[in-house]
């Protein structure tokens, strides 16, 4: 081949043409590539840079779709996009209609999960290489598993039962770079190097022909044999986690050298069981300010100059206010502890972290864990402040029932990319918090409208007894509010807007979509009152009242209609006979695509137009009899 390699790939087969030189040139277009493009369109960068010389031998020892590739988390398979056939959609990379930033079963064949939360891939392995063995399907399943989303607990569950069930075509493949989102945190990552070696085997088999020719051996020879090669193993290399499961493990290997790699994953095609591909890279490699990068390596960027990994453009988000209100109470109250899930900088938590690092916990990527440690936190009166992002927190909700409700502990939730949060697609819009945080006896939920109410309400929710949720967007927060904001009564709502046609109860960013849309009503004769419902439990009592002050009711919400914000002002008004006037505007009972959030927002009637004409058609209505 000449010129441009990668130009000429239009799937796996394409890379079993090669040559190593070819291949190494290859691996070097795709990170420029990859740094060129998400530079554009942001999206994970370093996990991808990464795992380039993986992904190709990965298609070149096995043949895809036929064996399953599973990603897990998914943010590392862009070169596994581009190897099968999906370069030009890179263009609209996580734009509504175009490219997912994670595999997507609806583009390609080659993606078989759609997997984007983490410690899942191996389950989803076991599960297909059982149904292969049922089926009588020779293909392979390989599951390619981080260290960091080996720090999960469901990961160790699946490893557990592998050990059991002992598929005969099952490859793990770890890339182990030490870091997830930041450095990873836990046992996993001082994995031993080790060995993965035929040797070892030749010798087991070479000591069972000598044994069984010694008379009274017999068929305690194999055993034996086994136990001179444990024996002899360790005299070498020290006892591993994957040992002790009985799990055939290859030690570590140098994940940018691909020959090194094609070697190891052909032999571990011989074994008959499950095997263990230990694979080290470097996160972001090819790329200076990626390798540079102290906090998360680029991990996941919005669009930024190539020449220097900054930033295009900076503004301050409400993450960024919330991390700050924590530390500047934490400042005034020595009982005040923040945990996170391997995003402390992330969730804003790396302010704390600066001014005392011993009063910021990273679990990991162990939500449920992170909430059952906050619940031991408050029972010895710590005042934990848990930040999760809105669709990861929602692995935690049985801890949060029975370890911090239960309990009525002193826990504040900081549930951060709530809402439609856009470009991370369906597993990542935090549509559903409100619905299955509502149900849940003594927690109060608050959702601030603007970076002033979140960090007066994260003051609320650290002086309160019992648990609070604070729930916020994905949004710029304008600027810093002078901190510390006043704590705000809970349950008491605000009017921002007097009519007298429509009351709009409207939580979170849909308060400034409600604003905007009343004013454009005012100009079509509608006259709507708008009340920024800033705590969705408990509720206003003055809601009744509002209610029958208004011929028509309406509530706005980013959550599913389901269970969500809407359904409370139901029930409530279900008791006043007001029922009858309410309609709830929310996200509807579907799984929300991958775009822009403004574009999401519009695609599903939330937007400012969309919510106009609905409450108009409303308007237009017959009052209930």
């Amino acid at each position: 081949m000449s010129g441009s390699i990668l130009a000429q790939i239009a799937g796996p087969a394409d890379l079993r043409q090669l040559s190593y030189d070819q291949l190494g040139q290859l691996a070097d277009e795709i990170r420029t590539f990859l740094v060129d493009r998400i530079s554009r369109t942001g999206g994970h960068l370093s996990p991808n840079l990464g795992v380039v010389e993986l992904t190709l031998a990965l298609h070149r020892v096995f043949d895809s779709p036929r064996d399953r590739i599973l990603w897990d988390v998914g943010h590392q398979a862009y070169v596994h996009k581009l190897v099968t056939g999906r370069q030009d959609g890179f263009d609209r990379l996580r734009q509504l209609g175009g490219l997912s930033g994670y595999p997507s079963r609806a583009e390609s064949e080659h993606d078989f999960i759609e997997s984007s939360h983490a410690s899942t891939s191996l389950s989803y392995a076991l599960g297909n290489a059982l149904a292969n063995q049922a089926n009588g399907n020779d293909a392979y399943t390989i599951a390619v598993i981080g260290d960091g989303a080996l720090t999960g607990g469901v990961a160790y569950e699946a490893l557990n039962h592998i050990a059991v069930m002992r598929p005969p075509r099952l490859i793990i493949v770890v890339n182990d770079n030490g870091r997830s989102y930041a450095p990873t945190v836990g046992g996993i990552a001082a994995l031993a190097h080790l060995r993965f070696d035929p040797r070892y085997e030749r010798l087991k088999k070479a000591i069972g022909r000598q044994l069984r020719s010694i008379p009274g051996v017999g068929d305690s020879a194999d055993e034996l044999a086994r136990r001179m090669k444990e024996s002899f193993k360790q005299m070498v290399q020290p006892y591993t986690f994957f040992d002790a499961l009985g799990l055939k493990y290859s030690g570590s290997i140098d994940g940018h050298d691909l020959v090194s790699l094609e070697e190891t994953l052909e032999h571990a095609k011989t074994f008959g069981e499950p095997a263990i591909v230990h694979v080290v890279t470097e996160k972001g490699r090819g790329y200076g300010p990626a390798v540079a990068d102290a906090v998360d390596k680029l991990h996941g960027v919005g669009l930024f100059d190539v020449s220097s990994g900054r930033p295009t453009s900076s503004s301050l988000k409400l993450t960024d206010v919330a991390g700050a209100a924590v530390a500047d109470l934490a400042e005034r109250d020595i009982d005040i502890i923040g945990i996170s899930a391997a995003m402390i900088s992330s969730t804003g938590l790396s302010d704390l972290e600066a001014a005392d690092h011993r009063r910021v916990i990273d679990t990991g990527i162990c939500e449920q864990h992170a909430v059952t440690l906050a619940a031991g936190l408050a029972l010895g009166g710590k005042k934990p402040v848990v930040a999760i992002y809105s669709s990861f927190l929602q692995r935690a909700l049985d801890q949060i029932i029975t370890e911090v409700a239960l309990h009525e502990l002193d826990v504040t939730f900081l549930i951060d990319r709530a809402g439609v949060t856009g470009p991370d697609g369906p597993s990542h819009h935090g549509v559903f918090d409100i619905s299955y945080l509502r149900m849940v006896p003594n927690l109060t939920i608050a959702a601030p409208s603007d970076g002033e109410e979140l960090a007066a309400m994260i003051n609320t929710a650290v002086s309160s007894p019992g648990p609070v949720a604070v729930r916020f967007p994905k949004l710029g927060a304008g600027a810093m509010p002078t901190l510390p904001v006043a704590p705000l009564p809970i349950g008491e709502w605000e009017m921002t807007r007097a009519g007298t046609d429509v009351v709009i109860f409207a939580v979170g960013r849909m308060v400034d979509i409600a604003e905007k849309a009343a004013a454009d009503l005012d100009q079509q004769g509608v006259s709507c009152s708008v009340v920024n419902a800033r705590w969705i439990k408990p509720m206003d009592p003055r809601l009744s009242d509002w209610a029958a002050d208004h011929r028509v009711v309406v509530t706005l919400e980013d959550n599913v209609l389901a269970g969500g914000f809407g359904a409370g002002v139901l029930e409530r008004l279900a008791a006043t006979g007001l029922a009858g006037r309410v309609r709830i505007l929310g996200v509807p009972d579907e799984f929300l695509p991958f775009g822009d959030a403004d574009d999401v927002l519009r695609h599903v009637g939330l937007d400012v137009g969309s919510v106009v004409e609905a409450i108009a058609g409303f308007a237009s209505q017959p009052p209930p009899s």
